[in-house]
């Protein structure tokens, strides 16, 4: 085997994480598949023999080429939706597997508790207090590796994952740890929206309840906050279940996928908590839902 051909080997062990921190950085699948190649450029281009950690080395090309996406990026669509906090944001790409299990190669992308609601959040941050949480809270990168690629001292660096770190405790709600009681809960609330009943409906729906739709550029975004408002519109998000629905698993959380005459026609991610439904994010964008690969089968 020649040095190409080790380092790419040694690059390919190292390929699932890279793609879990670009994923965390970015919220896109496309664009953590596209900073993973690009570490791969950098890498195959530097003198790297010299270099202790090839992993850690990895990690900090990687979230390098995610700041840099992130300083660059262009709002990705017209109207985008509100958060908690009434930020704009858009909602992150989901990663899908099955109820029963997560596919073995997902599973390191939906591992320390990346839900839908803490993807969503991390969306709000800025660039450089994102890349400092991430690197930080959920790969455990000591901040004197993560001050040089901010330009910034260690304590400043420290600083911006605090203030992260925060804003995620306060805006990102924790999930119940009984995956089958959660599934209980999500299968509750598909029966009283498809059957229209608004008291069902608010037995699983915490008071405060989030629920949000995205439609890309194709379908109107839509926004509803309290229990009672989202159960009202039970009409409005039941229709996002009116076809063939299973239960799937995204980021790891209960969620419900919709097919109309075998095809994708929504995505309902839950977040429970206490039971109740605190997060309901609807993914009803025919372009992305199509991206994702869902299928009836």
């Amino acid at each position: 085997m020649d040095g190409e051909d080790f380092l790419a080997e040694r690059f390919e062990e190292h390929r699932p994480h890279l793609r879990a921190v670009a994923y965390r950085m970015l919220g896109s699948l496309g664009e953590a598949e596209d900073a993973v190649q690009e570490t791969w450029f950098k890498l195959s281009r530097s003198d790297v023999g010299g270099v202790a950690n090839l992993g850690g080395w990895l990690t900090t090309v990687v979230g390098r080429v995610c700041l840099d996406l992130l300083r660059s990026r262009v709002a990705r669509r017209e109207d985008p939706l509100p958060d908690r906090d009434g930020r704009e944001v858009r909602l992150p790409d989901p990663i899908i597997g099955g109820i029963q299990a997560i596919d073995p190669e997902q599973e390191i992308l939906t591992a320390d508790s990346v839900g839908i609601a803490l993807m969503i959040v991390l969306e709000t941050l800025a660039p450089a207090e994102r890349l400092a949480f991430v690197l930080h809270d959920l790969f455990s990168v000591p901040f004197d590796e993560i001050a040089p690629i901010l330009g910034r001292t260690s304590a400043s660096t420290r600083q911006l994952a605090s203030r992260a770190r925060r804003r995620v405790q306060g805006a990102a709600p924790a999930p119940d740890a009984d995956l089958a009681l959660r599934r209980e809960v999500v299968e509750a609330f598909l029966a009283a929206a498809r059957g229209g009943d608004f008291d069902a409906l608010l037995t699983v729906l915490d008071p405060d309840v989030v629920a949000r739709s995205d439609g890309g550029t194709v379908r109107p975004a839509t926004f509803r906050r309290g229990a009672a408002k989202v159960a009202a519109g039970a009409s409005v998000f039941g229709a996002s279940f009116a076809g063939e629905s299973r239960l799937v698993l995204v980021n790891g959380e209960p969620a419900l996928a919709t097919f109309v005459d075998g095809r994708p026609a929504a995505l309902a991610a839950f977040t429970v908590r206490g039971g109740k439904v605190v997060e309901l994010n609807i993914f009803n964008d025919p372009e992305r839902l199509e991206r994702l690969g869902l299928s009836a089968a």
